[in-house]
């Protein structure tokens, strides 16, 4: 991989390498048998199920995804944790209050919630009604883990004061855009590259459809290889905020008497938009975050720059594989993105290999009948903490070489909240 990070490999032929002689197959068995039993929560749980399926690894495969699975499925962690939530009002902050409740994440005590100005109260499920107080950095100092929702602009004039004063193996999660792509601070989805957590006190949440996206993507990296990334996002009014899911719906209130029979609207009331560029009331907005110079919007370089760092390429190198290119849409849904993602891969692939690699990947759902009607959806994926991936079929254009998928996954969860506090378990485990 030119540039970036070794990727571990997986044959999904459903044969087994014709160099491998049948002692070497024996004594195969023999480590499946050996970790499923003895490390339940390391590469047996993953690589048991496939090698009955006739799968096999190589030895740079079974260590990578040693580190990297069994991280979406409840762990038993080994310490109470202090945790601070910097944003705790904001539809993020909440997020992550019950995120770590339904995991069972180990608090000392209530998370302390932190605010521009203290004084409101947040329902913080099984720790009651608690206080947000105003921040301050001193404030956070010991702290085994602070979650920051807050804006860019907090982030790049906190951050590294918090992560100097926490704990000494304390993180710090970022879930702003402002520190993303800073060659220091590593941008982590924990199923992915959640190894980097042991490297730095001050960890990045990507962007959200990058998160969602990445659950689709990294498998299919994995065990065929990318050439070329195309997508389509379809993506909630959670994306802007309380405010954005809140504009939507009472904009659905106010405009649903100024439909017609025909379809059309009438034009005696304006159409609220104080959040969107449009209104998103039955419509579709071409248009996420300010426009560049190349004429994508920040949004989609966002999601063509995330994804490639996160595969460990550089992520302003447009010319190298993977090469990504986004279109984002903001549509009238409250919470789940959607994307539609077409593949080019290095090796062949067919979608019933895809699948199978897919339906073994933590943190993933398929979703793929079309017979039956099932595939992902926003209203199926709100509220799930793993992503829906579906529509799997060979790509017309690429043809051998490639696929086209249909994701959904919870924007608040999977693409903020849930990837959070993922990464501060990653970082206590380790």
């Amino acid at each position: 991989r030119s540039g970036g990070r070794s990727a571990p490999r997986l044959r999904a032929s459903g044969e087994v390498s014709p160099k491998a002689s049948p002692c070497m197959i024996l004594l195969g068995f023999v480590w499946v048998f050996f970790v499923a039993v003895f490390a339940p929560r390391g590469v047996g749980a993953f690589t048991a199920p496939l090698s009955r399926k006739g799968c096999s690894f190589d030895r740079e495969t079974r260590a990578g995804l040693s580190r990297r699975l069994g991280v979406t499925k409840k762990r038993s962690l080994r310490m109470d944790a202090q945790v601070g939530i910097v944003g705790a009002t904001g539809a993020v902050g909440r997020e992550i209050l019950g995120v770590l409740e339904a995991r069972g994440f180990p608090v000392k005590g209530a998370p302390a919630l932190f605010g521009s100005k203290g004084g409101q109260t947040v329902e913080a499920g099984k720790w009651g009604n608690v206080a947000v107080r105003k921040f301050d950095v001193e404030e956070v100092r010991g702290f085994d883990v602070v979650f920051l929702a807050a804006s860019g602009d907090f982030a790049l004039k906190y951050a590294e004061e918090i992560a100097a004063v926490v704990a000494e193996k304390g993180i710090v999660v970022d879930n702003s855009s402002a520190l993303r792509l800073r060659a220091d601070v590593p941008l982590v989805v924990p199923e992915v590259n959640g190894e980097l957590c042991a490297s730095s006190k001050l960890v990045a949440n990507p962007n959200c459809t990058t998160a969602i996206a990445m659950m689709a993507l990294y498998p299919i990296f994995a065990a065929f290889g990318l050439k070329k990334v195309i997508m389509s996002t379809y993506q909630a009014a959670s994306g802007a905020g309380a405010a954005g899911m809140a504009e939507l719906r009472s904009g659905v209130a106010d405009l649903q008497d100024q439909v017609r029979e025909d379809g059309r609207f009438n034009a005696d009331k304006p159409f609220p938009n104080d959040v969107f560029a449009h209104p998103l009331p039955f419509n579709v907005i071409p248009h996420i975050d300010s426009f560049q110079p190349n004429l994508y919007t920040k949004e989609e370089m966002k999601v063509t720059w995330e994804t490639k760092k996160i595969l460990g390429f550089d992520p302003f190198d447009n010319d190298a594989e993977p090469r990504v290119s986004c279109t984002a849409v903001r549509i009238p849904t409250l919470r789940a993105h959607s994307e539609a993602i077409t593949v080019e891969t290095r090796d062949p692939v067919t979608p019933d290999a895809a699948r199978r690699v897919l339906e073994k990947f933590p943190g993933v759902a398929v979703v793929d009948d079309p017979d039956q009607q099932a595939y992902p959806m926003p209203l199926s994926a709100t509220g799930l903490y793993d992503v829906e991936v579906g529509r799997i079929r060979q790509n017309l254009v690429f043809g051998q070489n490639g696929l086209d998928i249909f994701v959904s996954g919870d924007q608040l969860l999977r693409g903020a909240a849930l990837n959070a506090v993922l990464i501060a378990e990653k970082a206590i485990n380790n």
